[in-house]
């Protein structure tokens, strides 16, 4: 029987959420401060920004996990705190739910480089990913998303740690920058590799976040459709980031600019469309309006 939210994405495009830290910021989480702790400290806040996003038209919205493994919570001493932190999250978020929208459980890397760039193994990190997502499944998600992946090596481990505790269905964002020939991760994936690999591993879609701006990814999404018939997911950033002289980190893309691209997202084959880095409920909104009028021609 096929998900829920793969029969939505047959009959129509799918609204991802914007990004949860430019939110949280926004609300007074300090730079560099664990998101995740607020899932046990501030749980107002991020049920908030939760139901902001549905407010505005998401389908979808992402738990603020991002930086949830226990790898990457040990830099913040937090390691033990994994399943509770996790756990509150999807509940939170499943908390802010309408009946009908969907809750992602948000993965991101986990800041370890794989051997031989680096110390860790594919296994550790399956270990880590997979305790992350049990925590998130006994919350309450309807699917993990494994995002913001620049080692295909590990969006690769991530999906056989998921795997070995949960059947929900996983989608895979890499996170890719733009060259003269073609789109590539940091550590030289193409993105038509990337999108046969995670395939072959039983992703159940894959795309791209982050990094390029929605212009930018409009080719990209076209390069990941070459390689593969999943379903496509598609969550630029706001444009480049910038330090403004307050210390406030801005982005470029002025919310018009940035929706002006989606329905040139939706023509390359994006079935999943949201935000990333500096995208806010007013961008969701918009994108509702750029979806509907796109559906609606």
């Amino acid at each position: 029987m096929t998900h829920p939210i793969l029969e939505l994405a047959r009959s129509r495009t799918v609204l991802f959420d914007g990004a949860m830290g430019t939110e949280l910021m926004a609300r007074g989480l300090a730079p560099g401060a664990p998101p995740e702790l607020w899932n046990a400290e501030r749980p107002d806040a991020v049920r908030e920004v939760h139901a902001a996003y549905f407010e505005a038209g998401a389908d979808i919205v992402s738990t603020n996990t991002f930086g949830g493994t226990p790898v990457r919570l040990a830099a913040h001493g937090l390691e033990a705190r994994a399943f509770e932190l996790n756990r509150a999250a999807a509940r939170l978020a499943r908390e802010a739910a309408p009946p009908g929208r969907f809750v992602a459980a948000s993965l991101g890397p986990t800041g370890k480089f794989l051997k031989p760039q680096g110390p860790a193994t594919e296994d550790e990190l399956s270990a880590a990913y997979a305790e992350q997502a049990r925590a998130l499944a006994d919350g309450g998600v309807d699917l993990f998303l494994i995002e913001t992946q620049y080692d295909l090596r590990e969006a690769l481990a991530a999906i056989q740690g998921i795997g070995s505790v949960s059947r929900l269905p996983v989608f895979v964002t890499m996170t890719f920058n733009v060259f003269p020939r073609g789109y590539f991760t940091l550590l030289g994936d193409s993105a038509a590799r990337a999108a046969a690999e995670l395939e072959k591993a039983g992703a159940a879609a894959v795309g791209a976040n982050c990094t390029l701006t929605s212009e930018q990814m409009v080719g990209c999404i076209a390069a990941l459709r070459s390689a593969t018939t999943l379903p496509l997911v598609a969550q630029a950033n706001a444009g480049q980031p910038a330090v403004g002289p307050d210390g406030k980190v801005g982005y470029a893309q002025p919310v018009e600019a940035y929706v002006r691209s989606v329905p040139d997202l939706i023509a390359a084959g994006a079935g999943f469309v949201g935000g990333c880095c500096g995208t806010t409920p007013d961008h969701v909104r918009a994108m509702a309006r750029a979806i509907r009028r796109k559906e609606a021609s």
